[in-house]
């Protein structure tokens, strides 16, 4: 049977910590706990269930705690977790079930089902979805990006039916964005996943400010050469919205003819429509609004293209005098919540 390493890194994680190991510690055969900074009993807890604990000067950087997490690994495979997580007794024997037969798998990483994303909604359309979660440790994985960190590598991957319980105790959406910034300010080089993770953070959590702040980024990334077209597209969704927040129709125009040059966004709708609403051209901004719901699709925030605008909708067949109208969005959006 292979062993597996449990890597973790961590920081004031005494209110979860205890119970994540508890859930891992007959099915990983080394815990090893990374601590960034803790003032409170965190490294305590580890060593009492058992953990090898290390310290890391934090960096402002997850991706540099994870690699020296995983350098520290000494078994078969490498089982990342946050101190938030915890695994049911079904999922668990489920786990202990693929440690038995993963070796005939001939698998590099093995996805999870990531479950509860929902609880604090900030870069996630989805409640449930797979993430890689145990990896082949000879493969030298390396994490990348310095938020919203995953590995770099083009490995051979296997679904399994596990399901982890994400039980966060707080909203990381001030957090992620304040780290968004400074990695921006250093110079440092936003990547193609991260810069729609910032896009789609902006828009599921962000507010008035943090927008306004992210323009000259996303006004580079527009002109940028090196930007694929979806990139472009995000980024256009973005200042798109930064346009309707200033009033600002010259920019508007713009970065909505941009989004236009392929199939438009539901965000671009969306905002299209709020942007002749602003303008009290109801006829207009419905128009924008409807094609958001049924016409397009979402590239960022599903909600772009189910509950705003049909909520929408609503409002502006309600100041039309339509009540009837109104109350037929508002019972598609009750269908769209108990689906």
């Amino acid at each position: 049977m292979v062993t597996i390493s449990l890597c973790m890194i961590v920081k004031n994680e005494e209110e979860h910590l205890g119970k994540c190991l508890d859930c891992l510690k007959d099915i990983v055969d080394e815990m090893i706990v990374v601590d960034t900074g803790s003032t409170d009993r965190t490294v305590d807890i580890a060593k009492e269930k058992g953990a090898k604990v290390y310290d890391f000067k934090w960096t402002g950087d997850f991706s540099d705690a994870r690699n020296f997490a995983f350098s520290l690994a000494g078994c078969d495979y490498i089982y990342s977790a946050d101190a938030d997580e915890e695994i049911d007794e079904e999922n668990r024997q489920r786990f202990l079930k693929l440690k038995e037969d993963i070796d005939a798998l001939d698998v590099d990483i093995v996805q999870m089902y990531y479950t509860n994303q929902l609880a604090y909604r900030t870069v996630y359309n989805y409640d449930k979805e797979l993430r890689p979660k145990l990896f082949k440790r000879q493969r030298s994985f390396r994490w990348v990006d310095p938020i919203h960190e995953q590995v770099n590598i083009d490995p051979v991957i296997c679904d399994s039916d596990i399901d982890i319980i994400h039980l966060p105790r707080e909203n990381h959406s001030r957090r992620d964005l304040d780290a968004f910034r400074r990695t921006i300010e250093k110079g440092r080089r936003i990547s193609r996943r991260l810069l729609g993770m910032y896009a789609r953070e902006l828009f599921m959590a962000g507010d008035d400010d943090d927008f306004l702040k992210a323009k000259a980024f996303f006004v580079d990334a527009v002109v940028d050469n090196l930007r694929s077209i979806d990139e472009i597209k995000e980024a256009c969704c973005v200042l798109a919205h930064i346009a309707v927040l200033e009033k600002d129709s010259e920019a508007m125009l713009k970065y909505s003819l941009k989004d236009a040059t392929t199939r438009m966004s539901s965000e671009m709708c969306f905002e299209l429509g709020d942007y002749y609403f602003e303008k009290h051209d109801l006829d207009e901004a419905i128009i924008w609004y409807y094609n958001a719901a049924y016409e397009c699709e979402s590239i960022l925030d599903l909600s772009r293209s189910g509950e705003l605008p049909r909520l929408a909708l609503a409002k502006c067949y309600r100041e039309l005098g339509n009540e009837e109208q109104a109350l037929d969005y508002e019972k598609e959006v009750q269908d769209l919540r108990n689906k």
